[in-house]
């Protein structure tokens, strides 16, 4: 919270302790809390009899160590030092229901308790400080650490640099002239899916020498989705930032129209420029117009260094969401952002996920054969593996976690109780009982349902892409995130945030911890150690995509699109020497 000018204005008079703490505890902080921050407690004038007596007499003595024992009791039993106040775990606790800078709150379409019923608020700016006070002497002591639940993690300086190099800058001046061959491309899945199909798209366009027609969304066949390129992404954006790498245009024109395009669907898996070009160019070339389609995951993850820096700077820059739903995503990011730090976590627990994992929600036995019986009425929808049985699928960590598993985790991670958290996701299979360890253990748990206003989330109803991109940039933008599962938003998340940063990012070791989530006979305190040490180096620290073959450059960005400060100042010169 804002300090108002007239508590930043009073004067103290008296000396008093100094106390370094960091900005953004300070932000967190009422005038009040801070008031009680920086004044130490008077003196109690009490203490001073106003009779003479003899430290000879016994009498005196034993009244003295009663009083003594009698104030000791008192302060163990209520705490009552009021120095200690400014540093207890939630300096500003409050009942005041969930406020978005005065807006109404609405309710969870979950049927989640309101949080109007919970004891406190989340007061999360302080959770990863250490109060330093300075004493008498002149020496700074550490009087409390809170954790480093909030703490982000070294990302070494590495910065994003796209510096291409002179041969790809020549190439461009013809590629960007050629007008008579284009590439159409028709993408599928969801929002996350479409974006890596366009990035590709892109790269294939470039690797071509073609010009391409804005990517055509194809109608989602599990959610009905029928949105355009436009209605998702800012199209203006995205043609302005990758001008310079290759043409595109919204339609082909009018010389094209009665075209009748060549359409592949066989495209092989891992794909290298070499194929592309060897099976596609001469088609494109005498055909004038190409249609890919079932391009997901297709393009080799290991491409030339330009064609990877092109793969970032359309995923990373040129995929901008289109205006009003950036509105939208940034005013909810801005309502969990109002009190401080937020974590936010995207949980798959859907009826779909269960179904094309193999594995089973372990709610009841009739939710285990709700699934079961739609995976044998539809076995195309099993994602690969299906000779693995579902324990098989859980301990080689192919499974989503569940709400209790991500309630231990979370736990063990130390993650504050009072840590406001945002969900992303649909609605789980089972409905709001599913999330129920989770909300007890951790009750300042919002979507974007708990944070829209009425009627802010109407025109979008029906739009699943539009709701993953909401849910997209909240988590984006939050101080933490977590995936209970892999998949496309997840990777695509784990990218961005190294892009912008390497902002934490905590991956579960499912594999190596699920054997202590069965071990029912290990002490809690044991598995949260353990569970911590797996994790000391899956928060999002950089990793070299060089010694990770066949990753997705999107998802490991070092070291072909960021780079040190030294590194770009060479990459730099070399630039200005070609």
């Amino acid at each position: 919270m804002a300090l108002s000018k007239n508590s930043n204005s009073s004067s103290i008079k008296k000396k008093v302790s100094y106390i370094s703490v960091p900005s953004q505890i300070i932000n967190s902080l009422s005038s009040s809390s801070l008031q009680s921050l920086l004044v130490s407690p008077k003196k109690s004038s009490r203490c001073t009899s106003r009779f003479s007596f003899s430290y000879r007499n016994p009498r005196i003595w034993f009244f003295t160590l009663f009083l003594v024992s009698l104030l000791g009791m008192l302060k163990l039993g209520f705490n009552v030092d009021p120095i200690s106040l400014p540093f207890s775990r939630y300096p500003c606790s409050t009942t005041q229901p969930l406020s978005f800078d005065g807006e109404q709150r609405a309710d969870s379409h979950l049927g989640f308790p309101s949080k109007d019923d919970t004891k406190s608020k989340s007061s999360s700016g302080y959770s990863n400080s250490s109060a330093i006070v300075q004493s008498e002497g002149g020496k700074n002591e550490t009087l409390l650490t809170e954790g480093d639940f909030w703490k982000q993690p070294d990302g070494f300086g590495f910065k994003p640099c796209l510096g291409f190099s002179g041969q790809y800058r020549r190439d461009s001046n013809s590629i960007l002239k050629n007008r008579w061959k284009y590439l159409l491309v028709v993408v599928s899945g969801g929002m996350n899916q479409q974006r890596n199909q366009i990035v590709d798209a892109v790269v294939i366009a470039r690797i071509l020498g073609a010009s391409l027609v804005v990517p055509v969304l194809q109608v989602n066949v599990i959610w009905g989705d029928e949105s355009e390129f436009a209605d998702i992404f800012d199209l203006e954006h995205f043609k302005s930032v990758l001008e310079d790498d290759v043409h595109i245009v919204s339609s082909l024109p009018s010389t094209h129209v009665m075209t009748r395009p060549v359409e592949e669907k066989r495209t092989p898996l891992h794909a290298s420029p070499q194929w592309i070009r060897a099976h596609y160019l001469k088609r494109i070339n005498r055909e004038r117009v190409l249609l890919l389609r079932g391009l997901d995951s297709r393009l080799s993850k290991d491409l030339p260094s330009d064609l990877q820096k092109l793969r970032c700077k359309v995923a990373f820059q040129a995929l901008r969401f289109s205006p009003r739903i950036l509105e939208l995503g940034n005013k909810l990011a801005s309502r969990m952002r109002n009190e401080g730090q937020y974590l936010s976590l995207h949980l798959r627990m859907e009826k779909d996920v269960w179904v094309r994992t193999g594995c089973l929600p372990g709610l009841t036995p009739e939710y285990d054969e709700i699934v079961n019986s739609e995976r044998e009425r539809h076995p195309e929808l099993l994602t690969g593996r299906s000779n693995m049985t579902y324990n098989q699928r859980k301990l080689a960590g192919l499974c989503p976690l569940t709400a209790l598993e991500v309630t231990r985790l979370l736990k063990a991670l130390e993650a504050p109780k009072d840590a406001r958290i945002y969900w992303a996701g649909g609605e789980p299979l089972g409905g709001k009982e599913v999330l129920e360890p989770l909300t007890k253990e951790f009750p300042h748990l919002y979507n974007k349902h708990d944070l829209a206003l009425p009627g802010e989330l109407e025109p979008f109803a029906k739009k699943a892409s539009v709701m993953a991109a909401i849910d997209y940039i909240v988590c984006e933008k939050s101080d933490v995130f977590i995936p209970s599962h892999g998949g496309n938003m997840g990777h695509a998340l784990q990218g961005q945030r190294a892009y912008a940063g390497h902002k934490k990012y905590i991956t579960p070791n499912k594999r190596q911890m699920l054997p202590y989530f069965m071990n029912s006979s290990l002490p809690e305190s044991d598995f949260n150690r353990i569970v911590k040490d797996l994790h000391r180096e899956s928060l999002g620290q950089p990793e070299l995509r060089t010694s990770k073959a066949g990753k997705d450059v999107t998802k490991h960005p070092v070291p072909e699109c960021m780079c040190s400060d030294r590194q770009q100042q060479e990459q730099q010169h070399s630039e200005a020497e070609a």
